[in-house]
C-alpha cells in the first residue's frame, strides 16, 4: 500500500482509502495455546502476512485464549478475506510446529481457532481507545 502524500490515507490506482479494522481471533474452545513458542509463531505469521500483503499492523496483543489484531488493510481484501487467511496461515503453521507437541494436550483433531471471530472498522474517534485496549489486553 502507497500513502498518500500529507495525508493519512492510501492511494491504489483508481482509490483513496484509510481502512483501519479491530479483529480478535479465539482459539477454538478457548484453550490457552497462545503462550509462549506458540504464540510467538502466531505473532510472526501475522506480520509475515501483513509485510507480504502490504498491510500495516498498528496494534497486536492478546490471551492465552484469544489474539487483537489492529491494522490497516487495502481496499480489495474483503474483512472476510482477511480473517480467514490469517486463522488459516497461522493455524497452519502452530500445527504444523506444534501440533503433535504443545498443542497435542488441547487438540486431537487439527483445529486452533474457533469458526467465529470479530471484525469491526476503526474510526479517528475510536483509534486511541481500541489502541489502548489492546496494548492493556495482558494487563487485566
Amino acid at each position: 500500500m502507497k500513502k498518500k502524500e500529507n495525508t493519512d490515507y492510501y492511494v491504489h490506482r483508481h482509490s483513496c482509502f484509510l481502512l483501519q479494522y479491530h479483529i480478535v481471533l479465539v482459539t477454538k474452545y478457548r484453550h490457552p495455546v497462545l503462550t509462549g513458542d506458540v504464540k510467538d509463531t502466531v505473532y510472526e505469521r501475522i506480520h509475515y502476512i501483513a509485510e507480504q500483503r502490504g498491510f500495516r499492523i498498528l496494534e497486536i496483543n492478546g490471551e492465552p485464549d484469544h489474539i487483537q489484531i489492529l491494522m490497516e488493510v487495502d481496499a480489495i481484501t474483503s474483512p472476510a478475506e482477511l480473517a480467514n487467511v490469517l486463522k488459516t496461515q497461522t493455524a497452519r503453521r502452530a500445527r504444523k510446529l506444534y501440533g503433535e507437541t504443545l498443542l497435542k494436550k488441547y487438540y486431537w483433531k487439527p483445529y486452533f481457532w474457533s469458526d467465529s471471530y470479530f471484525i469491526t472498522t476503526v474510526s479517528e474517534n475510536s483509534l486511541k481507545v481500541a489502541k489502548q485496549y489492546i496494548q492493556n489486553q495482558s494487563n487485566r
